[in-house]
């Protein structure tokens, strides 16, 4: 595999680099002044990820480096166990190493500290001109390759943990980048379907805004780069979807996905509102960076637990609440791909949040035409329906939702095949109908 291949010559460059530096730092003999005596492999004519990637961004050496190091806790972390050297005096770790210990991980792991000791060693000179690898125009934070990741505020900026992106982890060694898995650290849950956009059925007026959406997945990309409208217009796109639950607004989301090729993620927003101040807002973050250049449809239901109207400041809290609503706002106008926030009560949403949104979509109830298509499409093949069921007058009849009469033909089904026949009866539909009307308060006539 090429990917190993090379790698496993970079970290032979990266061990001598490594022993050098410690030579150099506690007075032994080496056959080098100075680290950048060391030549790095040449990658001319290498086919691996890595270093096409080396290539394609042109990094220098210190770059270079820096990348390696990142990379090294996921693919040889025993090589740092150097870092582990105890000074005799005080009988602790050398603060100049820097380095973190994780929970679960017995390795050493680098912080910007270890970059600054590799690199610079002593030299002050050096630790400040170097530092601008991690300046917020840099590549590697620019394009979020890597960064330091900071436990609290008040600690040095280089004592926090250097986190190579996990794509990036993925592209340089497997070179297959896997689809982020629900987590805590990754709260959203990638959504998808085997139905096709002809089984969805929603009003024609609907269905007209719909195709704006659409319109976007198709073309967005030539209207912001060809056109070049992106010196003018924010960049994505921003739709609410609203109405009653079980009307179609998270299936419409899904097959907007299917059908431009792009993954919806549906955000798990109990794991993202926290109580704790400023939590909601890192939660957040976590969404947006691994979006972003995805090309992700991102899907927010109930968005009202998070993105309620705004409250005035009477305390602290109010204070916090309202500015992690001012940070979606802001995230969700920086990303570059979809945004769907669907609610079931648009009047709970902020007037001045709506307004951010390039289309807003109403999900009716439907009404009898939309019922009696749902009706004739949703019952298995399998199935055989008998002679008084009438779906016509199913649809006249009762007012009910799609995902209510998909939970009816699911009980019909299973009554049937629980009496060894596929014929669903008039009866049993009935005492599926009630079911539904019960859930919402509603008593079936009869």
């Amino acid at each position: 595999m090429e990917n190993a291949r090379h790698l496993a010559e970079e970290l032979e460059w990266f061990a001598k680099l490594l022993d050098t530096r410690f030579r150099l730092h506690f007075g032994q003999e080496t056959e080098y002044n100075d680290l950048f005596e060391i030549d790095p492999p040449i990658l001319n004519g290498n086919k691996s990820n890595y270093s096409r990637f080396v290539r394609e961004k042109d990094l220098n050496r210190e770059e270079r480096i820096t990348l390696l190091l990142s990379l090294i806790p996921h693919i040889r972390p025993h090589l740092l166990d150097l870092f582990f050297t105890k000074n005799a005096h005080f009988d602790r770790g050398f603060t100049e190493f820097g380095g973190l210990r994780g929970n679960a991980y017995s390795g050493f792991l680098p912080t910007g500290e270890t970059v600054m000791f590799l690199l610079a060693g002593e030299d002050l000179e050096k630790r400040f001109a170097f530092k601008y690898l991690f300046d917020r125009d840099h590549l590697f934070s620019r394009e979020k390759i890597l960064s330091l990741q900071r436990t609290t505020s008040n600690e040095p900026a280089l004592s926090g943990l250097l986190q190579l992106n996990d794509d990036y982890v993925d592209h340089f060694t497997s070179g297959k980048i896997n689809k982020p898995a629900f987590s805590m650290d990754f709260p959203a849950k990638r959504v998808t379907t085997q139905l096709e956009w002809e089984d969805l059925v929603l009003p024609h007026e609907t269905r007209d805004q719909i195709d704006e959406v659409r319109a976007w997945l198709k073309h967005g990309k030539t209207l912001m780069q060809n056109w070049e409208l992106r010196k003018r217009i924010l960049p994505g796109f921003r739709a609410l979807f609203h109405g009653p639950p079980g009307t179609g607004k998270t299936l419409t989301a899904t097959l907007l996905g299917k059908i431009s090729g792009r993954d919806v993620y549906r955000v798990d927003l109990s794991l993202i509102v926290s109580k704790y101040i400023g939590e909601t807002e890192k939660n957040l973050a976590r969404i947006f960076d691994r979006a972003d250049d995805k090309d992700w449809i991102l899907f927010f239901d109930e968005a009202d637990a998070l993105f309620g109207k705004r409250t005035e400041i009477s305390s602290a809290h109010d204070r916090f609440a309202n500015q992690e609503v001012s940070y979606l706002l802001q995230r969700m106008e920086d990303f570059s791909g979809m945004v769907i926030l669907a609610t079931n009560m648009k009047s709970n949403l902020d007037d001045a949040f709506t307004r951010r949104f390039q289309s807003v979509i109403y999900f009716p109830v439907p009404r009898k035409k939309e019922r009696l298509q749902l009706w004739q499409n949703a019952f298995p093949e399998q199935a055989q329906l008998a002679e008084e069921i009438d779906l016509k007058e199913l649809a006249e009849q009762y007012e009910l939702t799609g995902a209510a009469i998909m939970n009816v033909i699911r009980y019909c089904s299973l009554m049937a095949l629980d009496e060894g026949c596929h014929i669903i009866t008039k009866q049993r539909i009935q005492e599926g109908i009630r079911k539904e009307f019960q859930k919402e308060g509603r008593t079936l006539q009869s």
